[in-house]
């Protein structure tokens, strides 16, 4: 296969995750997605549920790596491909190499947690026995916009609260 190719298959299966964080989203949380594919077939898809479950670790990744074991019948995901909207975390990289994940494929990077280049590199750290090979910016104008536009509306609305809040405050104290 060529670069070109893997590079429309990688923005296809990215399309994907995206999909999955637009579900996160409507559900009120972070919008990040992820799907993982074994063989040219998605065998996995999922969105964050942090706030859904109540869950501090209901992160895309996991849950995902859950569904992909779960699939194959065995918690080493040989031959596998994840893909997700926002560079992994620390758990989530963590994770990722323990379930032996062969590429680990991200939109936009997280200046904040990121732990496949930003700030760590926990999927190439020479001192784990498992490295995973890392392919980043695969749509990453859309990933970045998405979570973007999610937190200046959550912003938005926090002002527009707090406005109307202080606005009854006002006619109270009349």
């Amino acid at each position: 296969m060529n670069s070109v190719d893997q590079i429309n298959i990688d923005q296809d299966y990215m399309r994907k995750a995206i999909d999955q964080a637009y579900i996160a989203e409507e559900n009120g949380d972070v919008p990040i997605g992820c799907v993982i594919v074994h063989e040219g077939r998605v065998i996995a898809k999922a969105y964050n549920e942090r706030e859904q479950l109540n869950d501090p670790t209901a992160h895309a990744e996991i849950i995902a790596l859950t569904q992909a074991a779960e699939f194959l019948g065995t918690w080493r995901l040989h031959g596998c491909t994840v893909y997700v909207t926002l560079e992994p975390c620390p758990m989530c990289a963590g994770a990722l190499v323990l379930a032996r994940m062969d590429r680990l494929v991200f939109g936009t990077e997280d200046p904040k947690t990121g732990s496949c280049g930003s700030i760590y590199n926990i999927v190439q750290d020479d001192r784990l026995n498992h490295h995973i090979e890392n392919t980043k910016g695969v749509l990453q104008e859309e990933c970045r916009e998405q979570l973007q536009a999610f937190f200046r509306n959550r912003r938005l609305k926090k002002s527009l609260e707090q406005a109307t809040s202080d606005a009854k405050d006002v006619r109270e104290s009349l």
